[in-house]
């Protein structure tokens, strides 16, 4: 089969993703710890609780929660014009875990503590070094103007509070258990408040993200192009960027640092469908709902009693998808 008899066109590949997620969402209710149980067939009060108050919240917030980094991943990939970027540049993982760890370390011990981050939480934490992290790579970039500047001090910010992390994880090891279940990601503690607040970043992040949508498919023909079009790039990119970190930050600070949702979501949209950054960045967030709610259910049922880290079945899942993605293309050339 040639490559442009897979193509599929927008509105259907979107009504699919919506239809697939609402299976999957009765699918994600029905598994808990004991394999699978239909808890909306029972009367009893146990099971009405166990479904409304801890499956339903949890299978919603997966799918926000991989929206959230889908969208995230398609503007990244489209604002610094590479399809490897993912959600987690500009220093946003690495500024959400030393959020994280430098909660834990003050406050974790304590009665008094535990209260505190009962009522704050861990959430709150990892959004603030989230905005540190972007922060500290805008101030050392000098702005949005420059790309590739940009993307250097990103990388300069992520290693060094990446080693400040470290060196705070191993001089508190009591930590360590609870850092490692952040850094694998986990969908086992959201609710109804996760949901909602999730649901109108979403909102949010979509709608400042469509509204540069136009300025994205004129960068994809290179910065002077754009300029040339009208298009405010640094305004734009300073919107952009704003919007995925939002969407990163909020994400990362519910379920943890999942891996490649974000790089996948607008890989697997535009090989099936290739559209403007209008239609790419909807797709790409309902196609990341869809991973992370399916990469949930299979965390809940492979080792059932146990849970498997969400995050470690993203990472399979992904790399395997993008080391098929890279023998594919490695055979188009040969051929």
């Amino acid at each position: 089969m040639s490559p442009s008899a897979q193509r599929i066109a927008p509105w259907p590949l979107l009504a699919g993703l919506l239809l697939a997620g609402a299976l999957m969402m009765l699918l994600g209710v029905a598994v808990g710890s004991t394999g699978f149980a239909f808890t909306w067939l029972h009367d009893d009060a146990m099971a009405q609780q166990i479904l409304w108050q801890i499956r339903l919240p949890r299978s919603l917030g997966a799918w926000l929660a991989g929206a959230l980094l889908g969208l995230a991943g398609a503007i990244t990939q489209g604002l610094f014009r590479n399809p490897l970027a993912d959600p987690y540049l500009l220093g946003s993982a690495a500024g959400a875990r030393l959020g994280v760890a430098i909660t834990l370390a003050l406050f974790g011990g304590s009665p008094q503590s535990l209260q505190w981050l009962e009522r704050l939480g861990l959430t709150g934490a990892a959004f603030c070094g989230t905005l540190l992290g972007v922060s500290l790579a805008l101030m050392m970039a000098r702005g949005v103007e420059h790309t590739l500047r940009l993307l250097l001090a990103g990388v300069v910010v992520g290693v060094v509070l990446g080693a400040i992390t470290d060196l705070i994880t191993l001089a508190t090891p009591d930590i360590m258990r609870t850092m490692a279940a952040f850094v694998l990601g986990t969908t086992g503690f959201l609710g109804w408040n996760s949901v909602a607040l999730m649901a109108a970043v979403l909102l949010i992040s979509l709608a400042v993200a469509l509204g540069g949508s136009q300025a994205l498919d004129a960068l994809t023909l290179g910065e002077a192009t754009a300029q040339s079009l009208g298009v405010r790039l640094s305004l734009v990119r300073m919107a952009l960027i704003a919007a995925f970190a939002l969407a990163t930050g909020t994400a990362v600070a519910q379920t943890g640092m999942i891996a490649f949702v974000g790089l996948v979501a607008p890989h697997l949209v535009r090989n099936l469908c290739p559209a403007p950054h209008g239609k790419l960045l909807l797709l790409s967030a309902c196609a990341g709902g869809l991973l992370l709610l399916s990469a949930d259910i299979l965390s809940r049922w492979i080792l059932a009693p146990q849970e498997l880290p969400v995050g470690v079945i993203t990472a399979i899942l992904g790399g395997g998808y993008l080391l098929r993605l890279m023998h594919r293309q490695r055979s188009r050339r040969a051929a």
